[in-house]
């Protein structure tokens, strides 16, 4: 491993000194144990403890299979479906693995009693399997998490749609909160030279999950001078979905939960914010009731934001709490695009609203390779910056999980894997100075 490090760090190491070095026969990856599934059993979601169940062990290499490729990892992050992972919920992950492993002979690697976790990584291809031709040893990489077969019809419009679509490191094993990662070479993408590991491995979940629902045609197809109503516009998520509502001509409407957020969107350049912390919105009477006059409340401030213009697209990813709501307020004829359910996935919405308004409710899961491209290309271009605000060890990622699990991150939380420090990485200071502000603007809130 050490050998890899110093092969990186030269800059100037050529895919023949990449493709001669010997590969480990182990790496240090984060993982759950299949033997401890039931060790929150009796527990509330907030009470389970990631630092429990997340475990930084060594790992046997896994074989390369065609069309693979094996990647020294330089830094992760932490997204909540590893929070989902680490408590459990809402099923165990080695249910995935055991039905990728009965795939084929191949897939039967994934399912072991151990499951390396983590759907985001910057790093250096270190081996290709046969038939890859456009990635070689050497190349500085990001990844993203999309993982298909394409053997069915079904997958070859979009990709979203092929029957074995699965999400890497979550639905898949071999993930980037690891020294090493096994991904398909479909997943590769360049790394923005501009960024750090850190800041570059931060965005691609979140990233190309925001474009996809807000600006795809598979999503929300925003255009000029829409009102996108973003739910945590200062988040993982949000973040992102925000900067993409001000680039693409559209006024996003932040709904934030401190004045600190508050000012993180409105530094992005959002005028019009919602602190929810200050407006005390209860959209819930009881756990089984709503309350339709906080939905027609918040449908009153976001009139007086806007001039006395409804929502055309609502950036859905709470779920239960605000579902009922993001639904009231949407406009007769608009969408509601939803991609997540972090409160809770029994959603519950007044259909009146929907049905005699000719509302839409758009579901949008991930990104396609070409989406994930795109929204990649946006980093690399430095029109859409990470929202990266502070970077765990890989032996502290139980830490971070939890810090993600209980809210108490802001946008991205980062992992340094072989990178040994933050920093490094960069291969153009030039075009990083120009946005070294917006790069940093998460940093250390």
């Amino acid at each position: 491993m050490q050998n890899i490090l110093d092969a990186i760090a030269a800059g100037d190491a050529t895919t023949g000194d990449f493709a001669s070095l010997t590969m480990p026969e182990s790496y240090r990856g984060v993982t759950v144990h299949k033997d401890e599934v039931d060790m929150f059993e009796g527990l509330t979601a907030k009470e389970k403890d990631p630092r429990r169940s997340l475990h930084l062990d060594d790992v046997p290499l896994p074989e390369l299979g065609p069309g693979e490729a094996l990647v020294a990892v330089m830094a992760s992050a932490i997204n909540y479906n590893t929070v989902w992972t680490s408590i459990f919920e809402p099923v165990s992950t080695f249910g995935f693995l055991e039905r990728y492993g009965r795939m084929s002979p191949l897939s039967k690697r994934h399912d072991l009693p151990y499951h390396v976790v983590g759907s985001d990584l910057s790093g250096v291809v270190l081996a290709v399997g046969p038939g890859v031709h456009l990635w070689e040893p050497g190349r500085e990489v990001v990844a993203h998490c999309l993982s298909v077969e394409l053997e069915s019809p079904d997958g070859h419009g979009d990709t979203m749609l092929d029957p074995e679509q699965r999400i890497w490191g979550f639905e898949t094993n071999f993930g980037g909160l690891a020294e090493v990662a096994l991904v398909k070479a479909n997943q590769l993408m360049p790394k923005p030279a501009h960024l750090t590991w850190e800041e570059a491995a931060s965005p691609g979940l979140v990233n190309s999950t925001a474009y996809r629902q807000l600006v795809s045609r598979n999503g929300g197809d925003m255009k000029q001078g829409d009102n996108v109503l973003i739910w945590g516009a200062s988040g993982g998520l949000g973040g992102f979905a925000t900067q993409y509502a001000l680039n693409g001509g559209a006024t996003p409407v932040c709904v934030v939960s401190s004045p600190e957020k508050a000012d993180i969107c409105r530094s992005m350049g959002a005028e019009l914010v919602i602190d929810r912390s200050e407006e005390d919105y209860r959209f819930w009477k009881d756990p089984h009731t709503q309350d339709p006059r906080e939905w027609k409340r918040l449908g009153s401030k976001i009139r007086e934001l806007t001039g006395g213009e409804d929502i055309d697209i609502v950036f859905e990813h709470p779920g239960r709490e605000t579902f009922g709501a993001s639904v009231y307020v949407t406009r007769k004829g608009g969408t509601i695009t939803t991609c997540a359910s972090t409160s809770g996935y029994m959603h519950e919405y007044d259909n009146r609203y929907l049905w005699m308004n000719l509302k839409r409710i758009i579901s949008s899961h991930f990104a396609n390779y070409r989406e994930s491209f795109e929204a990649n290309r946006l980093i690399a271009k430095g029109m859409i910056h990470p929202t990266l605000s502070r970077t765990y060890a890989l032996e502290d990622v139980g830490q971070a999980a939890l810090d993600v699990h209980h809210n108490l991150h802001q946008g991205k939380v980062g992992v340094l894997c072989l990178a040994p420090e933050e920093g490094l990485g960069v291969r153009d200071p030039e075009m990083r100075e120009q946005h070294l502000t917006a790069i940093n603007r998460f940093r250390g809130v």
